[in-house]
């Protein structure tokens, strides 16, 4: 019996891809450490990086649930566990049920507001998987459920919003828009067929690469911001040079006739986007508050 468990969880735990956490994570621990003005205490950022982790495995797995008979329809997907038969839809229910319990408490660790608030970004995390049978848009949504992260992770360490930390999850909601536009690129035939709505199924390949370069270029225009909102100096201005180039090699790679290196673009360079901004903003904190 434990055995079997531990099996179950492991191929859970693949099946959501739990270490592309790494995503958002980063854009959270900028907002921690901005809203400290340096490092955060150990105990909030233990529990900042429980709840997002947590919350992405929740929202993982209940989109693989809701989605099981669609991913055995499609080719690209059709070996996911659930259609495979090798998990059980009752155990990735509890799987669910379990994550949402953990980002609670983790939420009820950091404070009052966060606490209050975890209803509504389990909300949120959740109710996307719903969005691609009516909208075109489910992008975007996908976009607020991680761009979240940096707002709750300011209210995490100051137990309450500025509207500048906004900006952060403003430019997270259309990095992460865009380059699930062009993800979505992969399923165009398929979407079609399975009457689900998308960017690419709206306007096609080509409109939905050049809606991928507007959201993303909309992205590098509210980092600026930010970094003016917070008067961050030479190191955070290099951090928003990096993430341009990034992103101008991430849209060089694919195109609208060769999605071949998709994979690459989606899963390694944004993680090394997220952590990148992460470490050049922090060291422009860290150096703004080093005596004079």
């Amino acid at each position: 019996m434990t055995s079997t468990l531990w099996r179950s969880t492991a191929v859970t735990l693949e099946m959501i891809k739990w270490e592309h956490s790494i995503f958002a994570l980063p854009f959270a621990l900028t907002a921690a450490v901005l809203a400290a003005g340096g490092w955060p205490t150990e105990r909030q950022l233990v529990w900042i990086v429980v709840c997002m982790v947590a919350a992405r495995s929740a929202a993982m797995a209940f989109n693989r649930l809701v989605d099981a008979r669609l991913d055995a329809a499609n080719p690209r997907t059709a070996m996911r566990a659930l259609p495979a038969g090798l998990l059980g839809a009752g155990f990735v229910a509890g799987f669910v049920a379990v994550s949402c319990a953990i980002f609670v408490l983790g939420a009820a660790m950091l404070n009052r507001l966060t606490l209050l608030l975890s209803p509504v970004c389990l909300a949120v995390v959740l109710a996307y998987s719903f969005t691609k049978r009516w909208t075109r848009w489910s992008h975007l949504v996908l976009g607020l459920a991680l761009g979240i992260a940096p707002s709750a992770a300011w209210i995490a360490v100051r137990g309450s919003l500025d509207p500048r930390i906004v900006v952060l999850t403003g430019a997270v909601l259309l990095w992460v828009g865009g380059f699930d536009v062009l993800y979505a690129c992969q399923d165009f035939e398929h979407d079609r067929t399975a009457g689900l709505h998308s960017v690419p199924q709206a306007f096609g390949l080509e409109g939905a690469f050049w809606t991928a370069r507007a959201m993303h270029v909309g992205m590098i225009g509210m980092l600026l911001w930010l970094l003016v909102l917070f008067g961050l100096g030479w190191p955070a201005q290099i951090g928003v040079a990096v993430v341009a180039l990034l992103l101008l090699y991430e849209h060089s790679i694919v195109s609208p006739t060769d999605l071949r290196r998709m994979n690459a673009a989606f899963f390694t360079l944004n993680g090394v986007i997220s952590v990148l901004f992460f470490c050049f903003v922090t060291a422009a904190v860290l150096m703004r508050s080093q005596p004079t």
